[in-house]
């Protein structure tokens, strides 16, 4: 009978707490409430409804989340995702992790971000250096959203608008053709020229100078069009480089060189017009879309030239190698266990040689090991269909 009377109570008391249960029945006995205040507190710790996100007994996802972290935002901010997926998107966001920025529970300013947001960029934005001895105002002043959207923009660099465009708003004409004496046209492409964060240069002009831009413009410039041949004319090895079968120089408009390089100016040797990964994107934008939306993909794709040629290769996709070399220099013991590879093994459908990449994706499947089809059966049978 007490067991009946057991059951019945617990039955009620499920009934009762079937919505969200307040947090001052039982959490904030352990978890100190200062840790939940501030000056902009999210509403559901305003309304101590902790289980709305957590589940008080056990989880799948870190901190007793009820579902992954960017699920359980946009369960509420349901408008969001369609904002949020189109043209260049910010990492935090393609991955779903919006506490990377905001604080779930409480915080000093709007929108629940640090109110020093300079500092939240700056944890992931880390090469970055902290101060120059010119600084771009906005920079040094800690706003980052003077230039940059926070969550996604059409513009490389989630920049608000074009780059000249956001500097125009600014920097009144006027006063940039006063500084650009004997500039054969109004100011533009400021970005070759200038970094927009800081410099050890005045004018914030970028660190390494172009040797014939410091020199005399007329080296490049007086002499023919600027198309590619000019840079290759001084950079002899590259010109070799691009020689080969797979080549950015192949199937660009005017001078492809200067689609990642500026003729001016640089912040190293490589006078590249930003960072490598930037300038990947700016071209392979549906390739890294791809990756990103992929269930399964190769971990930490930070750096495209750890794995592919910048100028120009023989192998397929630019890569540094063949489907092998690239992946052993990471995955060193692997061929010792893997389906056999190598020149000695044929792929029936193509005639080439196996390699990692006849079955694996790197670039994202959504399949696991980013294989290209399912492990269980569909891949083996694309080769092995008479077994």
């Amino acid at each position: 009978m007490r067991a009946l009377v057991t059951l019945l109570l617990s039955s009620a008391a499920l009934l009762l707490f079937s919505g969200p249960v307040r947090a001052a029945v039982v959490c904030l006995d352990c978890h100190d409430r200062n840790q939940f205040t501030n000056r902009v507190v999210h509403e559901p710790v305003r309304e101590e409804q902790c289980t709305r996100c957590h589940n008080p007994h056990v989880a799948r996802h870190d901190g007793l989340l009820m579902v992954r972290e960017g699920r359980l935002c946009y369960s509420c901010h349901d408008q969001l995702p369609n904002r949020f997926n189109r043209g260049h998107v910010h990492g935090p966001v393609a991955d779903g992790q919006c506490t990377v920025c905001h604080d779930p529970h409480a915080a000093a300013g709007a929108s629940l971000v640090n109110e020093d947001l300079a500092r939240n960029c700056l944890v992931c934005h880390d090469k970055l250096p902290l101060e120059f001895k010119y600084a771009h105002a906005p920079f040094s002043n800690g706003a980052c959203i003077e230039c940059h959207l926070p969550h996604n923009s059409e513009q490389q660099g989630l920049l608000k608008a074009r780059a000249d465009e956001l500097c125009l708003s600014c920097h009144q004409p006027e006063s940039l053709r006063a500084g650009h004496q004997n500039f054969p046209a109004d100011p533009a492409g400021c970005l070759t020229c200038h970094n927009p964060h800081g410099s050890d240069r005045p004018g914030l002009v970028r660190n390494v100078l172009h040797p014939p831009f410091e020199k005399d413009c007329a080296t490049c410039h007086g002499l023919k069009k600027m198309q590619a041949a000019v840079c290759l004319d001084c950079h002899q090895g590259v010109s070799e480089e691009m020689m080969r079968i797979h080549s950015h120089l192949t199937r660009q408009d005017g001078n492809s060189c200067l689609n990642c390089h500026s003729p001016h100016a640089g912040d190293d040797e490589r006078l590249l017009r930003g960072p490598l990964q930037q300038l990947c994107v700016s071209c392979h934008m549906d390739v890294i879309e791809g990756y990103r939306l992929s269930t399964y993909k190769h971990p930490a794709m930070q750096n495209c030239g750890d794995c592919h040629e910048p100028h120009a290769s023989n192998t397929l996709s630019m890569l540094k190698g063949d489907g092998i070399e690239v992946c052993a220099r990471c995955h060193e013991s692997q061929g010792a266990f893997s389906h056999p590879i190598g020149e000695d093994v044929i792929d029936e459908r193509t005639g080439q040689a196996m390699t990692c990449v006849t079955c694996h994706n790197p670039m994202g499947t959504e399949f696991a090991f980013h294989l290209l089809d399912d492990r269980g059966k569909g891949l083996c049978i694309l080769c092995h269909k008479n077994y």
